[in-house]
C-alpha cells in the first residue's frame, strides 16, 4: 500500500433517534473569554463601587450640613453682638441727655445762673393751724408748729398779732378756711369771715377776701348747727406785707386744730 495514497475519508453523519438522515454539524463559534467576567469578578467590582458611593456622597452631605450649623451659630453670635452694642449705646445716650438738659438751660445761655437753695427755706410757703384756746379777738391767732404747721422761704409767723409776713415780692395763692358751730342757732345766725393785709406805707388795712355767711340755720331754733367758710386766691403782695384772718364771731371757732387753718405759698 503506497503510503502517499491518499485515501477519501468518509463523511461524519449525525444520527438522532429519528433515523433520518441529518446536515453535518457546524462547529460552534468560540467566544473570546475577556467578554463575559467571571461571577465573582463582577461581584468584587460592584462591591467596590458601593464603597465608593459611601466614602464619596456621604461626606459631601455631611460637610454641608456642618457649613449650615456653622452658618447658623454666626448669625447668633452677630445677632447677640449687634444688642450688646445697642445696649452700651442705649445707656451712654441715658447719661449724655441730663448734661444736655443742664447746657440748653435758659440760666447758663444767658449766664445769670443762681444755685437753687435746697432744704425746707427753698420757697415762701407758710402754714398755721388755730390755737386750741378761747378766741375773744376777732383777728385770729394761730400754731406754726401744731400738726402740719410750718414756715419756710423766709415766711415769718408774728406771734405779737397773729400775722404771717412775707419777705418776697411776687405772686401768692392765699388760703383759710373756719369751722363754726352754733349752739343756739336761728335763722338771724350770720359771721363774717375775711383776709386782710397791712403794707408799709398804708396806715390802713387793705382786704383781701371776704365771706359773709348767713341763712344756714334751719327754722327751728336753739338747736347746734356748724358751718364752715373758705377763701383762697392769687394775690400780689409786696416785701414785708403782713397778712391776717379775721371773723365776726370767733367765740364759735371749733376747738379743732384742723378745722381752722391759715397759710400761702408763692406761686
Amino acid at each position: 500500500m503506497n503510503p502517499n495514497q491518499s485515501y477519501p475519508v468518509p463523511q461524519v453523519f449525525l444520527v438522532d433517534g429519528g433515523g433520518g438522515p441529518q446536515h453535518p454539524a457546524h462547529q460552534p463559534s468560540f467566544v473570546p473569554y475577556w467578554s463575559y467576567l467571571p461571577p465573582h469578578e463582577s461581584q468584587r467590582r460592584s462591591h467596590q463601587k458601593k464603597s465608593w458611593n459611601c466614602m464619596g456622597v456621604r461626606p459631601c452631605a455631611a460637610l454641608l450640613v456642618l457649613m449650615l450649623f456653622l452658618l447658623v451659630f454666626a448669625a447668633l453670635g452677630f445677632g447677640a453682638f449687634q444688642i450688646d452694642r445697642m445696649q452700651r449705646q442705649l445707656k451712654e445716650l441715658k447719661q449724655v441727655e441730663p448734661e444736655c438738659e443742664a447746657a440748653q438751660s435758659p440760666q447758663k445761655q444767658t449766664g445769670f445762673f443762681e444755685p437753687e437753695r435746697k432744704g425746707e427755706d427753698s420757697r415762701p410757703a407758710a402754714h398755721v393751724t388755730g390755737r386750741m384756746e378761747e378766741n375773744k379777738a376777732q383777728t385770729l391767732r394761730w400754731d406754726p408748729h401744731a400738726g402740719r404747721g410750718f414756715t419756710a422761704g423766709g415766711v415769718t409767723y408774728r406771734y405779737e398779732d397773729g400775722a404771717l409776713q412775707v419777705n418776697e415780692t411776687g405772686l401768692y395763692h392765699v388760703y383759710s378756711r373756719v369751722e363754726l358751730t352754733f349752739k343756739d342757732c336761728s335763722p338771724e345766725s350770720s359771721f363774717l369771715h375775711n383776709v386782710f393785709v397791712r403794707r408799709v406805707g398804708r396806715p390802713a388795712p387793705l382786704q383781701l377776701m371776704e365771706a359773709h355767711r348767713a341763712g344756714f340755720c334751719s327754722l327751728r331754733s336753739k338747736l347746734p348747727w356748724t358751718t364752715e367758710s373758705y377763701l383762697g386766691s392769687a394775690l400780689q403782695l409786696q416785701k414785708f406785707d403782713r397778712i391776717y384772718v379775721n371773723v365776726s364771731q370767733p367765740g364759735f371757732l371749733r376747738r379743732v386744730p384742723y378745722a381752722n387753718f391759715f397759710g400761702l405759698y408763692k406761686i
